[in-house]
């Protein structure tokens, strides 16, 4: 049976100052936006912090002392880390809702299938591709996969590598490994994140995965998510994730 345990970004503190918060918070954003490792002077440039270039310097390497940005061999510039992304969503992110407009188009093309549970998740996972541009895959408790837009993440600069492109396609495959790392994550949130080495495999260092459970107790229950690079944007993914969470909940249980 699958499990459904995740990680409460609620639980997640930061012990950083409001300035450090700032920078931190102009770091990620970058990240998201060039995909490239940041530099002081891109910050100075185009962020309005109030401080010198110095400092921001003091201050990146003080973030790097406490976990929150990390160097990459081979970059002058800093990235941030899991613990660095999860201050950002729990503490600085703003959530986009749906559009009510696309809740509704998203029901409606999924409702025809509300008695068709593998076709319903089939199609979930096309919908949820769409509207996030990345990997969406559902997994059932009876151990079946769906997943859709496989061949968007060769577009993104983190999937050039071959090593984490194939460990993420060999998941789409092995019900087990899914299981796995769903069952790595504890609480009861709603939507929850697993990004890097909390994922718990090899190559997944620049990896990412949203998910949430569905039909929690009901006959057809699983869980519906999206894989994609640590620097989503997850002002969207996660509130278009929760939705598809709670629609398969409301669909799946008119059995």
């Amino acid at each position: 049976m699958l499990e459904c345990c995740y990680p409460n970004l609620g639980s997640i503190m930061s012990d950083i100052s409001d300035r450090q918060k700032e920078l931190l918070r102009a770091v990620i954003e970058e990240y998201i936006n060039t995909a490239d490792p940041v530099g002081s002077e891109s910050i100075v440039k185009k962020y309005k912090l109030g401080v010198s270039p110095a400092t921001i310097r003091n201050e990146m390497a003080a973030l790097i002392e406490s976990g929150h940005l990390k160097q990459p061999h081979t970059s002058a510039g800093r990235i941030p880390t899991p613990m660095g992304l999860k201050i950002y969503i729990n503490e600085m992110m703003k959530e986009q809702e749906v559009p009510i407009k696309d809740e509704v188009q998203i029901k409606e093309n999924l409702w025809d299938y509300r008695f068709q549970f593998p076709r319903l998740l089939k199609n979930a996972t096309k919908e949820l591709a769409d509207k996030t541009g990345t990997l969406a895959l559902a997994v059932s408790e009876e151990g079946d996969i769906y997943y859709s837009g496989a061949s968007s993440i060769l577009d993104m600069p983190e999937f050039y590598d071959i090593d984490l492109t194939k460990a993420v396609l060999t998941l789409l495959d092995r019900y087990e490994l899914l299981n796995d790392i769903f069952s790595k994550a504890v609480g009861d949130e709603p939507v929850h994140v697993l990004l890097g080495d909390e994922i718990g495999f090899d190559y997944m260092e620049y990896a990412g995965f949203v998910f949430s459970p569905f039909g929690s107790g009901k006959r057809n229950a699983g869980v519906v998510g999206i894989v994609g690079p640590t620097r989503m944007r997850y002002e969207r993914v996660i509130p278009t994730v929760r939705y598809f969470g709670d629609l398969l909940t409301e669909l799946s249980g008119t059995w």
